[in-house]
């Protein structure tokens, strides 16, 4: 604890002490009247009289030392108001000197950083002029590369050009020599269908005459004849089946008598003969025949 602590709860004892033996001194007002009323004056009052200025003085010397100790209490809270007043003061300087020290660094701070952008900006600048010259370069090199490739490309286009005309006049040359030789070997087959078709058509026809004869032959074998028909005819339409089977006979016109022998005499054959060529048979299938009786 500190002295002026220990000094101000001393005379606080002090003062109690005091205070105390003078309320055993004082004597109490209803005593005083008890005194007065039951015995006369005499020298025995004359004690408590003492009493009562002995304590008067303690009294004064309490009020002197309450004084007193108001006094140095009074001291006491300007010592402490002014050790207060002393340590705001040293906390005010700490902190403005703390203050300064921050804006201090922050100054520092701040330059370092200015420091640091002037050198990233001065890099950025070496680093973008480092860059311009190498695109510089880059496109130098670029045109210079392009340049040589056009060139390269317009001697190819060249080269390709005259090689295509080349082989543009081989392929007509070509192109003439085949379009002739398929001409010629056209007409050949031509020629050559015409022939084939030809000799089919006669050959068709050979056989479709061959097969009339047949049929009429197969007719004559079956009609019955009379005299009077001797010089007569008729005209009939007969058609076919596949196998050569008579499918109908239909009266063209002629003579009745010979018209009505023939009917009779398909019918009797039932089937006449046919070719199994199909060409053949598209002739024969439907086939207009003329019938004149025959006579030895």
């Amino acid at each position: 604890m500190t002295t002026p602590l220990l000094l101000s709860i001393a005379l606080h004892l002090g003062v109690v002490v005091v205070l105390f033996a003078g309320s055993l001194f004082s004597p109490s007002a209803p005593k005083v009247m008890e005194i007065q009323l039951d015995a006369p004056l005499s020298e025995e009052v004359l004690p408590n009289e003492e009493i009562v200025q002995a304590a008067t003085v303690d009294k004064a010397k309490v009020e002197q030392q309450l004084a007193a100790i108001e006094a140095a209490e009074q001291q006491r809270k300007d010592e402490i108001a002014e050790l207060e007043r002393r340590a705001a003061e040293a906390k005010r300087q700490r902190e403005a000197e703390q203050q300064r020290q921050r804006e201090l660094e922050a100054q520092q701070r701040a330059e370092r950083e200015r420091l640091e952008r002037e050198k990233d900006s001065a890099l950025r600048q070496q680093r973008e002029a480092e860059r311009k010259a190498a695109e510089a370069e880059q496109r130098r090199k670029a045109e210079e590369e392009a340049a040589r490739k056009a060139e390269a490309e317009r001697k190819r286009r060249e080269e390709e050009a005259r090689r295509l005309e080349e082989e543009r006049k081989r392929k007509e040359a070509e192109e003439r020599a085949r379009a002739e030789r398929e001409r010629q070997l056209q007409e050949q087959l031509a020629r050559e269908r015409e022939q084939r078709a030809a000799a089919r058509a006669r050959a068709v026809q050979s056989e479709v005459g061959k097969y009339t004869s047949l049929i009429q032959a197969t007719i004559q074998r079956n009609l019955i004849t009379h005299p009077s028909m001797r010089g007569k005819e008729c005209r009939v339409n007969i058609r076919l089946a596949s196998s050569g089977f008579v499918i109908s006979v239909t009266n063209l016109g002629g003579d009745p008598a010979v018209c009505k022998a023939t009917e009779n005499a398909v019918f009797k054959a039932g089937s006449l003969p046919v070719s199994d060529n199909p060409e053949v048979f598209n002739q024969l299938k439907d086939i207009n025949l003329t019938v004149a009786p025959e006579f030895d």
